[in-house]
């Protein structure tokens, strides 16, 4: 009988903790009116973005004081958690960052240095998956010839 009681009371106070945990946990990642620059930083801006079907946006930002690309996730209508992420990878120096879980109202950020660099990036929310390949190129620099007579 004393066991059942101490097995009883540890899961009541288990119970209490996890639930406690939860609630903070979701407030702190459900705000409202989520923006890249809120998730990346406010030197961070929007250069492109995709849809997610309906369900929310990839957004990829820039900073062009550190060279710095970001990507965030964000859902359309925050609420319970979800399976999201999000990513971004450089092919030309094989740097890549991502962010995956069940989040309330957003994944990211996650940085890469970008500068000079085609990047491929996307997202997912649920089922939907999104992604761009090579895009973002920086402007090349022109070459330089030298003409031979």
């Amino acid at each position: 009988m004393r066991i059942a009681r101490n097995v009883a009371a540890v899961g009541a106070v288990t119970a209490l903790v996890v639930g406690g945990t939860a609630a903070f946990a979701g407030t702190a990642s459900a705000a409202p009116n989520v923006t890249p620059q809120g998730v990346c930083g406010k030197a961070y801006k929007t250069v492109n973005s995709v849809p997610v079907g309906s369900l929310g946006t990839v957004y990829l930002t820039y900073n062009s004081s550190n060279g710095r690309n970001c990507v965030a996730t964000i859902r359309a209508n925050p609420g319970s958690a979800k399976y999201m992420s999000a990513y971004i990878y450089v092919p030309a120096t094989d740097e890549w960052a991502g962010d995956d879980g069940k989040f309330t109202s957003y994944a990211g950020p996650s940085y890469v240095y970008g500068k000079g660099y085609c990047v491929s990036w996307g997202g997912s929310i649920d089922n939907v998956y999104v992604s761009v390949e090579n895009s973002n190129c920086a402007a090349f620099k022109e070459q330089r010839t030298t003409e031979i007579r």
